[in-house]
């Protein structure tokens, strides 16, 4: 017979938490938080709208290149609002008013305070004035609006294998971002061009207002240059001292210089939106200081050849005319033009004048022959061959050699030799190396030649327009 079972024990009971402290407050019990939404209420409504429902985007992209054989470097936006005639679209009236903007610091400007902002919602109107004075353009005067912008930060079609930082890569899609929410907010036929080269599209050169005369099919004769005008901050405005009114510097003067180049007035964003007084300005070049003037009327005189067989020795910056001055006035002589955009090397020209010399003709050596270690190395040359050398000093300046260089590089009929446009470090390279010239370095004579434009007239058209 089996023993009875035992009764099962009792479950053990919990052992409570010992208090350090009988006479201690008891902690309130937690409260529960309020879930906080990252998501704004006009976004979760912007999800669940239909796509047929959804605000449609007005602004239509396109890229456009300086040539056919040139990849492309201006970025056009160009806004339709959304209750715009068709029909009138199709075959837009000829406005004949012209009211061109900057975008940066004239029609916007950051709400961050910085210079450059990461975030395409980082902008804010320049002025509270600004979209209603551009709305009373278009409805209510009758003008043409368009936008004008330098944007050498963007780059349209990156290379892959370039080791430049990830974020440069991407700044297309947020300036398009940026630039949408601007022009709908603005709701009026606009066009927007966005020069992101360093070619005929930048301002202060005239590509983007070429472009604009092409879109809306206007001739020069169409245009109401007395009632159009540009608007933007780089006026070359002077520092103001300080006080109440002061103010800095402009970075430059690229936006004076176009309305100077396609020959319309031109306003800073304070006179044209809150009816300043202009500030005085200047230019570190102007081209009102070179006018166009007939050689035989301004008695210029044309250099002679004073030896039977000669080396001259030009020493100027690129850009300082002295490829000019060869074709117009030694060539005619007889001399032979040695140079290293052509040839390429150094040894090459050396062995060019050589074999010149050793033939009986005069040469001419059209090379910048900044410092005296190369000027050394022809005078060397001139006494093996026993002909007496001579210096042609092109004294030019850094600016203006600048604006040749580019005007040449730019235009087809200043360019004969089709030479390529000069970075900056070109003329500051050789302003680094150069020294005076002096007929102690064993020159026969040493002939300061003071820049002047030696051109058709119709050629001074294309060079007397800014270029940098």
């Amino acid at each position: 017979m089996m023993p009875p079972a035992k009764p099962s024990p009792p479950p053990p009971s919990r052992s409570k938490r010992p208090a350090a402290d009988d006479d201690r407050a008891i902690s309130p019990p937690p409260l529960k938080r309020k879930t906080q939404a990252a998501i704004s209420k006009s976004a979760v409504a912007n999800f669940f709208t239909p796509a047929s429902q959804k605000a449609k985007d007005r602004t239509t992209w396109a890229e456009r290149s300086p040539d056919d054989d040139a990849p492309a470097t201006l970025l056009v936006a160009k806004y339709i609002p959304e209750n715009a005639d068709s029909t009138a679209l199709e075959t837009p009236a000829k406005r004949q008013k012209i009211a061109a903007f900057d975008l940066d610091s004239t029609l916007i400007t950051s709400a961050s305070g910085k210079r450059y902002p990461d975030d395409p919602a980082d902008w804010k109107w320049w002025h509270h004035s600004v979209p209603g004075r551009l709305r009373q353009l278009y409805m209510d005067e009758g003008y043409r609006v368009v936008i004008f912008t330098n944007q050498g930060g963007l780059t349209l079609h990156p290379d892959p294998k370039s080791k430049g930082p990830k974020s440069a890569k991407n700044r297309v899609p947020a300036f398009k971002q940026k630039c949408s929410a601007v022009l709908s907010q603005l709701d009026i036929p606009i066009t927007l061009y966005a020069a992101t080269g360093k070619d005929i599209y930048r301002k202060p050169r005239p590509g983007m207002w070429t472009e604009t005369k092409e879109d809306y099919d206007l001739t020069e004769s169409d245009i109401d240059r007395e009632n159009s005008v540009f608007v933007g901050d780089a006026g070359g405005r002077t520092a103001q001292p300080k006080g109440s009114s002061a103010a800095a510097k402009d970075f430059s003067c690229s936006d004076r210089n176009l309305a100077h180049n396609i020959s319309i007035k031109y306003q800073t964003p304070e006179e044209f939106f809150l009816g300043e007084t202009a500030r005085d300005f200047a230019r570190d070049f102007d081209l009102s200081n070179f006018p166009y003037t007939v050689e035989e009327e301004h008695g210029e005189v044309c250099p002679t050849k004073t030896n039977e067989q000669d080396i001259m020795l030009f020493v100027g910056s690129p850009g300082a005319g002295k490829s000019t001055f060869y074709w117009k006035y030694l060539k005619p002589l007889g001399y032979e033009r040695v140079n290293q955009d052509t040839l390429k090397s150094k040894d090459k020209c050396f062995k060019a004048a050589a074999d010149f010399l050793q033939k009986g003709d005069s040469v001419v050596v059209d090379n910048t022959n900044a410092d005296v270690g190369t000027r050394s190395q022809w005078i060397t040359l001139a006494r093996k061959h026993n002909v007496p050398i001579r210096c042609l000093w092109f004294r030019t300046p850094l600016q203006l050699c600048e604006h040749n260089a580019a005007a040449r590089a730019l235009n087809e009929k200043l360019n004969p030799e089709a030479r390529e446009a000069l970075p900056r470090i070109a003329f500051s390279g050789f302003a680094s190396r150069f020294k005076e010239p002096n007929i102690e370095e064993g020159f026969q004579d040493v002939v300061p030649v003071p820049f002047k434009f030696r051109g058709t007239k119709d050629e001074y058209e294309i060079w007397g327009r800014y270029w940098v």
